[in-house]
């Protein structure tokens, strides 16, 4: 009977001992990152058979089980991956929306510094000092356009160097689970199938960890391996083998970093669609959803403002007399070959109507037959044949074949507007080349009788002018007046007999006049060259016009307008960042909070467990006491 007792007080003391020492495991962990409150499992060992019944024998510890809950884990893991993209995201952003909305930085004051040149020189054509100001207004303008590219370009090198960081943590959380894999199985096939907890631990931690660069998901294994999976199903581990990730330049655009997966001795380019949640989910999306458009749209005021500028400035006359020639440098389209292309075909992309143009980029591919055309943004699709190329597309740009012969699929990305901004400069520096005056001049004849008087005239766009805009050219009423005149002069005819409409256009030779009241017969009224034009400001003024036009967008707004839809769109969409990622911050905190709750070290508790175990321990040494005591009394008895 002493023995009896004897052995299932040790089972008691052992089993107490085991709690204590988990409990003491849990004190000193209280503050690990990523640990699980351990327990220890009791069950009572089988019943010894005598003839007064089974007899219980003590008890033992089955396992050290973790206070863990997949369908938790798996809530804070979602939780934290979108947290962790939208605070990416928000800090890209707001770089933006700071750099944009600046009252100084931005480009607005530039933009009216600009145009307030150029009104001083509508009010002082003559005067240099007015034309020096307006140039230089224009110098600070196009610095201001390249500095805020520039600017872009920096928030673009810096998410190609997150980027690659990035790439380098996901690798190096990837390899550390494959070999907790292999340790989390040699420990389970030598542990007689116990789980190693701290172990678990530690890969938990390592695949929450990974899961901030990039949503994962897990499955697991019979062998107590996890498979991790990041974006549609692509690999990251499988089993005891970690797969790579490369941030490599993109096939389509080498200024820019993307992702690749690695495996079986081959690349694949990854599309960043397929790249959600984390860090780099959000860097991703801020590039492709933000940074792109916005520069873009960047470009497209410049482009906007330079070209229609250039088209009226070319309809004016300098101080010199001649026409009017380019003010602004207009940037090509870019046009980015595909490194993976076989063909040799050089593309290029020209400017063709501001208005039309867009914010998008455009994916251009070639079959063997045809070309086909993507708008990225949207994508609607065009198709044409080689034969009709150059090709004018409906957004406002040209695509032709510069050289070379393309192959079926041969790709290129057409960036219409992206180098807008870096390339717009001031052509001229010669305050006498500014065209503020119109190349041409009206006159009414002395000698006329009628009260009718005709407009200063205006010269019609598109440039390049009429070759013979400034052929002189009269105009006559006929003897005895009829209500008719004739036209004397023009490059393609002399008509006669011109019905006469008071206040209605007449056009030739590319000007466009009015005439107005009532003709006499033989009334005269001439358009020619402008002789002394040095005070016109005719030209001048429908320049300084252009400021509040709406020739961007379809004409349906200004380049103020559009880069104030810009400011506005950053500003709106930095706001809508900034809300979601404190809300994802809210539910982050709960749901960690209810995964604490259940697999947290609470001391109080364990403090209260040690009372328990400490209990339990001393009531097992008493009863392994009273059993050395029975032991002794049957000795006595004995002897």
């Amino acid at each position: 009977m002493g023995a009896g007792f004897l052995s299932t007080g040790v089972t008691a003391i052992n089993a107490a001992q085991i709690g204590l020492a988990t409990t003491s495991h849990n004190i000193s962990n209280a503050n690990t990152v990523g640990y699980h409150r351990q327990s220890i499992v009791q069950a009572n060992n089988l019943p010894l058979y005598t003839g007064a019944g089974f007899v219980g024998q003590g008890v033992h510890v089955s396992t050290v089980q973790r206070s863990y809950s997949q369908y938790l884990e798996n809530q804070v893991l979602s939780a934290q991956t979108q947290t962790n993209q939208m605070a990416s995201y928000f800090q890209q952003i707001s770089q933006l929306d700071n750099m944009l909305a600046d009252p100084n930085a931005g480009l607005s004051p530039a933009l009216q510094e600009f145009y307030s040149g150029l009104n001083d020189v509508s009010a002082s054509p003559a005067s240099v000092p007015s034309r020096q100001s307006m140039i230089s207004s224009a110098d600070a303008l196009v610095g201001r356009f390249q500095r805020l590219n520039e600017r872009f370009n920096e928030i673009r090198n810096g998410i190609n160097s997150q980027i690659t960081a990035s790439v380098g943590l996901i690798n190096s959380y990837a390899q550390q689970i494959a070999k907790l894999n292999e340790s989390v199985v040699l420990a389970e096939a030598s542990g007689n199938g116990q789980p190693p907890n701290d172990i678990l631990d530690q890969r938990e931690q390592l695949i929450a960890e990974l899961n901030k660069e990039i949503q994962v998901s897990v499955v697991k294994q019979s062998d107590g391996s996890l498979n991790v999976f990041m974006g549609r199903g692509q690999a990251l581990v499988v089993g005891q083998q970690a797969y790579t990730l490369k941030a490599v330049a993109a096939p389509d655009d080498i200024e820019r970093i993307d992702v690749a997966y690695s495996a079986n001795n081959s690349t694949l380019y990854l599309p960043s669609s397929l790249l959600t949640g984390g860090n780099l989910g959000g860097m991703l999306a801020f590039r492709s959803e933000v940074l792109d458009p916005a520069q873009n749209a960047l470009g497209r005021v410049a482009i906007g403002l330079a070209k229609d500028f250039n088209d009226q400035h070319r309809l004016g006359q300098d101080l010199n007399g001649a026409l009017g020639q380019d003010f602004f440098n207009v940037a090509a389209g870019k046009v980015i070959t595909d490194t993976r292309n076989v063909g040799n075909g050089v593309v290029t992309s020209t400017i063709s109507n501001v208005a039309a143009l867009t914010t998008s980029d455009y994916a251009l591919t070639y079959d063997g037959a045809n070309y086909n055309m993507t708008r990225q943004s949207d994508g609607t699709q065009w198709t044409f044949a080689p034969a009709a190329l150059p090709y004018t597309a409906a957004d406002g740009f040209v695509v032709d074949l510069a050289s070379g012969a393309p192959l079926a699929g041969d790709k290129w990305v057409i960036s219409p507007v992206r180098n807008g901004a870096r390339d717009i400069a001031v052509l001229t520096h010669d305050t006498a080349k500014i065209a503020a005056a119109a190349p041409i001049s009206t006159a009414t004849a002395s000698a006329n009788t009628g009260n009718a008087k005709i407009s200063a005239g205006t010269v019609n766009a598109p440039p390049p002018p009429n070759v013979n805009l400034q052929q002189p050219v009269s105009i006559t009423f006929n003897v005895p007046y009829d209500g008719m005149f004739d036209v004397a002069g023009v490059g393609t005819g002399n008509p006669a007999n011109v019905l006469y409409t008071a206040g209605g256009n007449i056009t030739y030779n590319g000007w466009t006049i009015q005439i107005s009241g009532t003709p006499a017969a033989g009334d005269v009224f001439t358009i020619g060259p402008n002789i002394n034009g040095t005070a016109d400001n005719r030209n001048a003024l429908i320049l300084g016009g252009l400021a509040t036009q709406n020739t961007l967008a379809g004409n349906t707004t200004s380049y103020q307008g559009a880069y104030s839809q810009l400011v506005s769109s950053i500003g709106n969409k930095s706001r809508e960042i900034d809300v979601t990622a404190k809300a994802q911050a809210t539910l982050l905190t709960q749901t960690t909070q209810k995964q604490q709750e259940l697999s947290g070290v609470n001391l109080d508790e364990e403090a209260a467990n040690l009372i328990r175990y400490q209990q339990a321990y001393q009531a097992a040494s008493k009863l392994i006491g009273l059993a050395s005591k029975l032991f002794d009394t049957l000795l006595d008895a004995a002897g």
